[in-house]
């Protein structure tokens, strides 16, 4: 899972050191730049991937409780489970998150497709808890790859297939397909448990059908980087905090750690709340609730540079709706609620995703011109440290105290997390 706020920074001037031996900048492919109308239905392609490949990584969220009744682990090994997919997506995101740029866009998503389906041949072929482990580390480096990959070639071909229009469709599309994605796996895993045979088996084979049918089409999407004549000397994605501009980087990565500490919450632990503390055994359900989480946050990234407020004011009132969420949540647990514990998901949800938008903005306004990817990359890092230690730490207060003294143990920390973000975030205004 990587739901990113799907903002693409200006692209600077190329100098002539930088034209490829086609005599373009990096970005602007033959077949993309010839064909308006291929670049048109590319577009749609790589848009279809994108989404279907993020969803195979929130397919396990609905399937924990099922894993756990199978092979009798609690919730501190399924927040274990779900970390080691975050330290695939860093280690990727390092490592060759940034390749495209040199290798191709069209390669670079296909490789992650494949590494994808390769990590659900291990959930099939290897149903343990190493099998998990595996499979989940494999999928991490898979969306490593993507997201940025897609991201960049979404924006590319609109450019191609529009010349001179605006990208609000390409972000608008990278949005829906990211999180839309995101929220689609655990809805299409949840609804087949609850009503299909083999619910440990019958997600992956049709997550692995959609994702191949994807593969296939690939082919036909122009790519939009001409390779340059010598391939430039590999090294990893560095990690660049601007210089003065430290208290605003660190806030916008506290605000981006708070926001996916919510989202690891609702893909690794709530469906075990719905199913314990709440009595609703629906795997549909399940997948539901973490559905209205990433609809929700796809829905305010989408809207939340609309408002007429600073990029200051548009976090603080991210985080804001993001604490009274996360509120409505605790006291659902409590109470219990159902219905309110649906509300509050969506309330945080949409606050997490406004939140998370406005730090990628605040990061991108602060970074100097030639690395931007690498101050994003120092956010990334931190989001997803907020993505695994906090829900960590609730997996393991879940087996020392009552889930309900460790849900409001998890809320009380991200709320402080949230106030001493709103005290100190001072990102440039709009």
């Amino acid at each position: 899972m990587t739901p990113s706020a799907q903002i693409t920074a200006p692209a600077p001037q190329s100098s002539p050191k930088e034209l490829t031996r086609h005599g373009r900048p990096p970005g602007q492919g033959r077949a993309a730049a010839r064909s308006p109308r291929a670049a048109g239905a590319g577009f749609w392609i790589v848009a279809y991937v994108f989404a279907v490949t993020m969803a195979f990584t929130t397919l396990p969220a609905p399937l924990y409780v099922l894993y756990q009744a199978r092979d009798h682990f609690g919730s501190a090994l399924v927040t274990v489970i779900f970390a080691a997919y975050a330290a695939g997506v860093v280690a990727s995101l390092l490592a060759a998150g940034h390749v495209s740029d040199w290798l191709g866009r069209r390669r670079m998503v296909a490789a992650a497709v494949g590494i994808n389906m390769a990590a659900g041949l291990v959930f099939l072929a290897w149903p343990t808890v190493t099998g998990l482990l595996i499979g989940r580390v494999v999928s991490g480096i898979s969306v490593g790859l993507l997201t940025a990959t897609a991201t960049a070639f979404l924006t590319e071909l609109h450019n191609s297939s529009r010349p001179g229009m605006p990208s609000a469709r390409a972000e608008f599309v990278s949005t829906a397909a990211n999180l839309g994605g995101l929220g689609f796996g655990a809805l299409l895993a949840g609804f087949l448990a609850e009503y299909a045979a083999s619910p440990l088996m019958l997600p992956y084979l049709v997550a692995e059908g959609l994702m191949l049918a994807g593969a296939i089409a690939l082919a036909a999407a122009p790519e939009t980087v001409a390779r340059p004549d010598r391939r430039p000397r590999y090294h990893p994605q560095r990690v660049r905090i601007p210089a003065g501009q430290r208290q605003a980087f660190y806030a916008a990565g506290l605000a981006a750690a708070a926001a996916f500490a919510l989202f690891g919450l609702f893909t690794s632990l709530a469906p075990g709340f719905i199913a314990g503390t709440l009595h609703q055994s629906s795997h549909a359900l399940a997948g539901l609730s973490t559905f209205i989480v990433f609809g929700a946050a796809a829905l305010a990234q989408m809207s939340v540079g609309r408002l007429p407020l600073s990029r200051g004011r548009q976090a603080r009132l991210g985080l804001g709706v993001l604490a009274a969420g996360l509120a409505a949540v605790t006291a659902a647990v409590w109470l219990p609620s159902l219905a309110l514990f649906l509300v509050g998901g969506a309330v945080a949800g949409a606050g997490a995703g406004a939140a998370f938008k406005t730090s990628v903005t605040t990061v991108l306004s602060i970074a100097p011109a030639g690395a931007r990817g690498e101050t994003l990359s120092g956010l990334f890092v931190a989001a997803y440290l907020g993505l695994t230690v906090p829900v960590v730490g609730l997996g393991i207060a879940t087996q020392l105290v009552t889930t309900r003294a460790a849900v409001l143990g998890f809320a009380a920390v991200l709320v402080a997390a949230v106030a001493v973000v709103s005290r100190r975030l001072d990102a440039p205004q709009a």
